[in-house]
């Protein structure tokens, strides 16, 4: 623990080699590309399988999938505030464990109730060890060069559905959905558990100190109008985006174009989604927060809206669809970004499980409220342009989320060190 207070060493802010355990980030890269391909990226790929051989609805298994995510956001603000106060090892790990507990519950569940109860565990899981935690030790051991950090992990993250989706189905092949689930959790015990053990083991550093109203505590903050008015917009936004990429198969199939072309302009999303990420840092050096939360809300829109206006040739709607991806992987780093952006890092981890908690609750409910408003509004264009006008409501949001100049900790964005520009 020596060096925590030196200030050559920079461990207060996380700034300093011995507060950063140099294995830390390699392997949140390696646990965030297993975790997410294992717990939430094999669901939709066995999903078919699992109401065929059960004869359960897809209607219910969905709704357990969504009630996972339901927990995953509600636990989030209090998992946020335990890593804030004792760091991300113990929090992680345990995390790890309840999810290959979960995938066994799940794989073994003989009736609907207890594979709920399964999705309900993965849920705390996906709140342990998905990219909130990830982000909350991130953004304190590598301060102020945190950008960079989160970068390259959601990077890595966006691996996840290129190299299990596939993975699960080759498995699917061979395998019943309970096998599959079995091999699955074998290797989520395998490669996560070990991996939060003994790489996050480095010490937590201090929570860099706060001025002006924002030295109370996150409570204010939390209150404040700009923070409700973001986490408005973080939710208006998660619910578009999730409920576009759900309907973008539907979308095509009903212009006439087949399956394994909606597939591909799917899977392009998520290429432009990786592309996105490698851009973030240049936008968040070029452009002040709020501005850069407008803007991309207003792109998260036009994107929306071109693909209800594009109903063709097919290489444009691939266009489009690289474009829409390119705007999501933008928009995962700003939301990871946003609270030290605007109030700093002193409360990161309550404050995003607080910002992310309705945008992950709103993320679960759009599929079923998607599904639910094409038919009234006469089909899957209009639901776009729908979902268009949501996001620019989500812009026109944004544009107040700027924080009094008193109400931010002293590493926030005003006073950011120049070296998070670098």
């Amino acid at each position: 623990m020596t060096g925590l207070h030196t200030h050559d060493s920079g461990a207060a802010t996380g700034t300093g080699d011995r507060s950063r355990p140099r294995a830390a980030l390699p392997a949140l890269c390696l646990t965030q590309i297993v975790s997410w391909g294992i717990v939430y990226y094999a669901f939709p790929v066995l999903n078919p399988q699992i109401t065929r051989a059960t004869g359960w609805s897809a209607g219910a298994t969905t709704a357990a999938f969504s009630l996972g995510l339901v927990v995953s956001a509600l636990a989030g603000i209090r998992v946020g505030r335990v890593i804030d106060q004792r760091g991300p090892r113990a929090v992680m790990t345990i995390g790890s464990a309840l999810g290959v507990t979960s995938l066994l519950v799940v794989a073994t569940a003989p009736n609907p109730p207890v594979f709920f109860l399964g999705w309900a565990l993965a849920g705390l899981a996906m709140a342990a060890t998905f990219y909130q935690p990830a982000f909350a030790a991130l953004t304190r051991w590598w301060a102020p060069d945190h950008i960079r950090a989160l970068t390259i992990v959601t990077l890595a993250g966006g691996l996840a559905s290129t190299v299990f989706a596939p993975s699960t189905a080759l498995l699917a092949d061979h395998l019943s959905w309970r096998h599959t689930y079995l091999v699955l959790a074998a290797v989520l015990a395998t490669v996560t558990i070990p991996a939060h053990a003994l790489a996050l083991r480095g010490p937590w550093p201090e929570a860099p100190p706060t001025t002006g109203h924002a030295a109370t505590g996150a409570t204010g903050i939390e209150r404040s109008r700009p923070f409700l008015l973001l986490a408005t917009a973080f939710t208006l936004s998660a619910f578009t985006m999730y409920a576009v990429v759900v309907a973008l198969v539907p979308l095509l199939l009903e212009r006439g174009y087949t399956t394994n072309q909606a597939a591909w302009a799917l899977g392009l999303g998520g290429a432009g989604q990786t592309l996105g990420r490698t851009l973030y840092a240049a936008l968040a050096r070029r452009t002040p927060v709020t501005a850069r939360t407008t803007i991309l809300f207003v792109l998260g829109g036009l994107t929306t809206a071109a693909f209800a206006a594009v109903q063709g040739p097919y290489a444009l709607l691939l266009t489009v669809s690289i474009a829409a991806g390119t705007v999501r992987g933008n928009l995962t780093l700003l939301q990871a970004t946003a609270v030290p952006d605007r109030w700093g890092t002193s409360h990161y981890g309550r404050l995003s499980g607080l910002l992310a908690a309705p945008a992950t609750v709103a993320a679960a409910m759009a599929p079923f409220a998607g599904a639910a408003l094409a038919a009234p509004l006469g089909g899957y264009s209009h639901l776009f342009v729908l979902l268009a006008i949501v996001s620019m409501t989500a812009a026109c949001t944004a544009a107040w989320t700027t924080p009094d100049a008193g109400n931010r900790d002293g590493d926030g964005e005003k006073n950011r060190p120049p070296a998070e520009s670098s």
